[in-house]
């Protein structure tokens, strides 16, 4: 009875890995939800203190930064691209997103994938909304 109770439980974490793309598949929604959440938070920030706020990001570091010291690392497993205005680029080969005090922003996109899957976070210039959506298609070698 035991062995049985045993083989049931084994093959069900299997089959959810496999169904919901593995440990790199949910490795890949939480780090594209945390990039959102921060982006959300720095638009906020703007918005409370009525000054302007950054959010960067260093693709090749694998690595963000928000308002108020905040900081994170993206799996390197990931690949991270970025899309936005070079006006606001700290350094060449990083991006940033600045969002105003009305909320709008200089817009853009940061795309996190792995293997076959890939997700969008879009941030829209003129109203600064945050978007996550998962990406149409594989994404480019």
């Amino acid at each position: 009875m035991l062995l049985v109770i045993a083989l049931i439980a084994a093959i069900s974490v299997l089959a959810a890995a496999a169904l919901g793309g593995g440990i790199q598949g949910m490795q890949l929604r939480s780090a594209a939800k945390s990039v959102a959440a921060q982006l959300r938070y720095t638009r906020t920030h703007a918005i409370a203190t009525g000054k302007p706020q950054r959010f960067t990001l260093d693709p090749a570091a694998h690595a963000w930064t928000a308002p108020n010291g905040r900081k994170g690392e993206i799996s390197p497993a990931l690949r991270v691209t970025f899309t936005g205005a070079r006006e606001v680029q700290p350094r060449r080969g990083e991006g940033a997103i600045v969002f105003f005090a009305d909320g709008a922003s200089t817009g853009g996109r940061v795309q996190l994938s792995a293997r076959s899957a890939a997700w969008n976070i879009d941030v829209a210039w003129l109203t600064g909304e945050v978007r996550l959506r998962r990406a149409a298609g594989a994404p480019p070698p």
